[in-house]
């Protein structure tokens, strides 16, 4: 008779199965990190009340206290503010002067409270055509705030996007006849490098005050992507809500840098 065929047995082994971790909210759209603001209208504000065009400035200083609060409010980690075109200095010299004073009372009474907030300052432009006075603030807000992160705070004065292409192209030439750069090799990313905002991540979000609807020669190289939002209030009256109705819209929007939408 045939032996049985022998059953060999082993232990049973264990085999951890991956449980799924429980389904979190649906992530929300995309917020822009990087909001650029172009505040106008204190002109018009002081004129619908019969004030001197001063008195708009001073009020459009207390617009940028809140604007600077609702960007920390909501999460954006970058914020600049075109604060003194290039082409104001062609303003009368009456009211560069009013301007150029309520800068250096800013820095003054501003920064330490910035510096507390954890705000960073950051000065794009051709800060050198203020008096040494204004320039020394300046350096020194830098220096004060150089390793805040809750907030970079980028100001712009007398800046003007054409001339800042212009003087990057100039710096690329001088680097091209020393031997630093090859300009066939030169790329988009490698260009931006030589203008004033090295360092600093393009504009998602574009906001303009006041009605207009341009960019009056502001980060015309960095908002080639950038959501353009024009809202019908004068910068004095900028609210907390405007930011946020702004940044509503943009998270609204597809952004699809050229490319067919999905």
């Amino acid at each position: 008779m045939a032996e049985p065929d022998t059953v060999l047995t082993e232990p049973p082994v264990s085999v951890a199965v991956p449980v799924p971790a429980p389904a979190g909210p649906e992530p929300g759209p995309r917020r822009p990190d990087h909001v650029a603001i172009i505040m106008d209208g204190n002109g018009r504000w002081a004129a619908g009340r019969r004030l001197p065009r001063v008195a708009g400035h001073r009020a459009g200083a207390q617009a940028v206290r809140r604007c600077i609060r609702a960007a920390i409010e909501n999460n954006v980690r970058w914020l600049t503010l075109y604060a003194f075109s290039s082409e104001n200095w062609r303003r009368p010299a009456d009211e560069v002067t009013d301007l150029t004073a309520l800068l250096r009372h800013y820095l003054r009474s501003e920064i330490a409270e910035l510096h507390r907030e954890g705000v960073r300052v950051r000065v794009i432009g051709e800060h050198e055509r203020f008096g040494p006075e204004i320039r020394a603030e300046l350096e020194a807000a830098e220096r004060l705030t150089a390793a805040n992160t809750r907030l970079t705070l980028i100001v712009a004065l007398s800046y003007g996007a054409r001339a800042e292409i212009l003087q990057a192209a100039r710096r690329i030439v001088a680097a091209a006849q020393a031997g630093t750069v090859q300009p066939d090799a030169l790329d988009e990313a490698g260009f931006a490098r030589y203008l004033s905002t090295d360092g600093i991540p393009d504009p998602d979000l574009v906001i303009r005050t006041s009605g207009e609807c341009r960019l009056s020669n502001f980060l015309l190289w960095q908002s080639a992507y950038a959501e353009l939002v024009f809202l019908d209030v004068l910068w004095p009256d900028f609210e907390a809500h405007h930011l946020a109705g702004a940044i509503d819209v943009f998270t609204r929007r597809e952004r699809r840098y050229g490319a067919r939408p999905g």
